[in-house]
């Protein structure tokens, strides 16, 4: 198929941009002498997650059960599920387990312990840790932390390890403070093991990760894994951040001219924000890039044009500094395609039933990806 035959919007891999994305986290882990867990939310696509793989990869991190249930049936056997597990999911965990998954459930609380304890079943459950004041885990320093690791041994469930997701990176812009905060996250997570073997408790796992931190981090000493997601794509949020650029990014959406607004200096496109998601992250950064930079059919960016606003189904393209721009009614005429680089490629990709894949040649190639939970 080509691009020209695919309807839009409709949401596209560079291959040769997700290949070198997956090559340069790889060898980076590799050269810290620490395993690559890919957090596979990202692309939710079995496909994307065997390039990972292929590259060297070491197990999967999910975030919901559906990821966990789809992936193992297509043959990934070692999974994390990185959300702190809710009671009431605990019976559909164990059936996972009972058909020979490698799952390893989240807790931070003694009530969640207590829970998976009393399903009687030997699972495998690291404790998150708060390394960022981001979301959700247990301080290095609290007790609590030691009172989980017990009802768990004790309850016969296996402790694995400690987790921690240095989130606040999203909100860094320079490789000094990207490196602090990687230092710390690493430091942290490190100490809250310490402490659970200090206490006669198991703990051979100290995983950590989020993409900035991971692309920055000098030191993994006592860290044996990390964890990364949206590095398989990148997105303009990451380029804000400082760890891409958007000639990086992998995932763009395909979209078709279908008006103008030559007074206002506007294109109008078909794909609105049920096609590029409502994320605006960027507009808390220091480039705001609207709903997403505008490409041409190549993937080539067309300097100075954004999509500037959009409706459900419509995109509106005009220049980023505002001067209405008549002379793009011309140079985009009706049924030009174009690609728009996303703010987040997570949310952008969660619109799509599909990837359509381009390799090198042009040719394109359909990935299917799924939703839910």
């Amino acid at each position: 198929m080509k691009l020209t035959d695919i309807e839009t919007p409709a949401a596209l891999i560079d291959e040769t941009r997700m290949a070198n994305n997956i090559g340069r986290l790889q060898e980076r882990m590799t050269a810290l002498g620490v395993r690559l867990r890919p957090h596979v939310k990202t692309s939710k696509c079995i496909e994307v997650a065997r390039r990972q793989r292929d590259a060297g990869a070491a197990g999967i991190t999910v975030s919901t059960l559906k990821e966990a249930e789809q992936f193992f049936a297509a043959g990934f056997a070692d999974i994390l599920y990185a959300v702190c597990i809710s009671p009431d999911k605990l019976d559909r965990a164990l059936a996972l387990c009972r058909q020979g998954c490698a799952l390893t459930l989240l807790v931070d609380s003694v009530a969640a312990a207590q829970a998976v304890v009393a399903k009687g079943h030997p699972f495998e459950v690291m404790i998150e840790i708060d390394s960022d004041g981001h979301r959700s885990g247990v301080q290095p320093e609290d007790a609590v932390l030691i009172e989980i690791g017990k009802v768990l041994h004790e309850g016969g469930a296996k402790l694995k390890g400690v987790l921690t997701h240095a989130g606040s990176s999203y909100d860094l812009n320079t490789p000094e403070a990207l490196q602090k905060l990687a230092e710390q996250e690493r430091r942290l997570s490190v100490r809250a093991a310490e402490r659970l073997r200090a206490s006669g408790l198991t703990c051979p796992e100290v995983s950590v990760g989020s993409t900035p931190t991971a692309l920055s981090a000098q030191s993994l000493e006592g860290v044996t894994e990390v964890r990364a997601g949206v590095y398989v794509f990148f997105d303009l949020v990451m380029a804000n951040v400082g760890v891409c650029t958007p000639e990086n990014v992998a995932l763009s959406v395909l979209t078709t001219v279908i008006g103008h607004q030559p007074e206002k200096g506007w294109v109008i496109v078909d794909a609105g924000w049920m096609a590029m998601s409502r994320d605006r992250g960027t507009q808390r950064q220091t480039i705001d890039y609207g709903y997403g930079i505008v490409c041409d059919a190549t993937g080539r960016a067309i300097e100075g044009l954004l999509v500037t606003a959009a409706n459900q189904e419509h995109g509106i393209i005009s220049r980023s500094d505002g001067k209405a721009d008549p002379s793009l009614v011309d140079r985009f005429p009706i049924g030009e395609k174009l690609r728009v680089l996303p703010n987040h490629a997570c949310a952008t990709g969660a619109q799509y039933p599909d990837y359509h894949l381009v390799t090198a040649s042009g040719a394109t190639h359909v990935w299917p990806r799924f939703h839910g939970w």
